[in-house]
């Protein structure tokens, strides 16, 4: 029975410790100055990334110590037959590991560890495309329940008939942007129509936007009072003392020209919390998120020269493709990656395209580029 080892290129070559070295190296030595305490919000953040780097570090040295040993075994196996199942195992075991290893590396952009405000809107298709956005809001909540993260529904607003016209998620926890930043861009879902009386098949859209939460001890970003509109309404939803009887709810609309001259018009709303203040203080750093996200988009646009994110929530725009009739599949269109359970799919079971995203953007997954049939 041949085995073959993991790649050896899954040392240095491919994690490339130096630079996580030398960063470590840095960020102790500043820690240990006597003034790095007297500045505690920036303190409690340094010391932060230094966890993660030596975090990163230590699991690639684990993993590289464990590679080492297994290549051992493997020279044994080569005279005693009766330790190949268990070489097998470990190689096994191995490569799956450090394909972990691999897409935890790949989650190195500054915003990837990030927490992260997910925002659904409705598209084309009328009141089939309000209840398709429901359905993603209520995929993304199960993806992000089943893998340990915290999800807020920060505003909500519902479908005239059916379904939701928005929502607005904050999903807690490491990695969380780095992860649902792959899912930015419009969802396309085909299905017969519950809401048709001839049972006619439907194609509906919807949009999906990530963008990272930023501290809220963060000063690049300066809100001019004079273009900023607050509004309060009454928050929808269930029950509750306050819930359609005060205006607790609030929303932000500010008027935000960029550094290239662009204006935008930037919306925040929240309808979470019980008082007008906590919802004002939620609405506002989930407006100052979005700003650092437009400046962010200008940013790589120039630097990579590549188009905006964002599209339009119409046909030829999608990135995946939810198939419910005649057959069932879904389909990643960027790395044409398939599943055809789909139940399991609206139940958050979207990782492996996450992941096979993020490899693909990496340049670690090669697509070879076909017709998506009937998709």
């Amino acid at each position: 029975m041949p085995i073959c080892a993991p790649a050896s290129q899954s040392s240095a070559t491919l994690f490339d410790l130096g630079p996580k070295e030398r960063r470590i190296e840095a960020l102790e030595q500043e820690s240990g100055q006597a003034p790095f305490w007297d500045d505690p919000k920036r303190a409690q953040k340094i010391m932060q990334e230094l966890s993660r780097l030596k975090k990163e570090r230590d699991d690639f040295q684990k993993l590289r110590s464990r590679l080492d040993d297994a290549e051992e075994l493997l020279e044994f196996a080569r005279e005693d037959d009766s330790l190949v199942p268990q070489v097998a195992q470990e190689f096994s075991e191995l490569s799956n590991d450090l394909a972990s290893q691999e897409l935890a590396v790949m989650l190195n952009k500054p915003d990837d560890y990030k927490d992260s405000i997910l925002t659904i809107n409705a598209g084309q298709g009328g009141t089939e495309a309000c209840d398709w956005a429901e359905m993603l809001e209520r995929m993304y909540t199960r993806w992000a329940e089943r893998n340990g993260y915290k999800v807020r529904l920060l505003d909500e607003q519902p479908g005239e008939a059916a379904g939701i016209k928005s929502a607005t998620l904050e999903i807690d926890g490491e990695n969380a942007f780095g992860y649902l930043k792959t899912e930015n861009g419009v969802h396309r879902l085909v299905r017969i129509s519950p809401y048709d009386a001839n049972a006619r098949r439907h194609t509906s859209f919807a949009s999906v936007y990530a963008y990272p939460v930023i501290e809220e001890e963060n000063t690049e970003i300066v809100i001019n009072p004079a273009f900023l509109q607050r509004d309060t309404y009454r928050s929808g939803g269930k029950g509750g003392q306050n819930v359609n009887k005060v205006e607790t709810a609030v929303r932000l609309t500010y008027k935000y020209t960029d550094l290239e001259g662009n204006q935008h018009t930037v919306i925040a709303a929240c309808q979470e919390e019980r008082s007008q203040l906590q919802n004002g203080e939620r609405a506002m750093k989930m407006l100052k998120s979005r700003i650092a996200a437009i400046n962010r988009e200008i940013e790589e646009a120039r630097l990579a020269a590549i188009e905006g994110s964002k599209k339009k929530i119409t046909w030829g725009s999608q990135i995946r493709s939810y198939v419910f009739q005649p057959y069932t599949m879904v389909k990643d269109h960027r790395t044409k990656v398939a599943k055809t359970d789909v139940q399991a799919v609206m139940d958050g079971d979207i990782t492996e395209f996450m992941k096979s995203y993020l490899l693909f953007e990496g340049g670690k997954l090669k697509v070879t580029d076909t017709a998506d049939e009937d998709l």
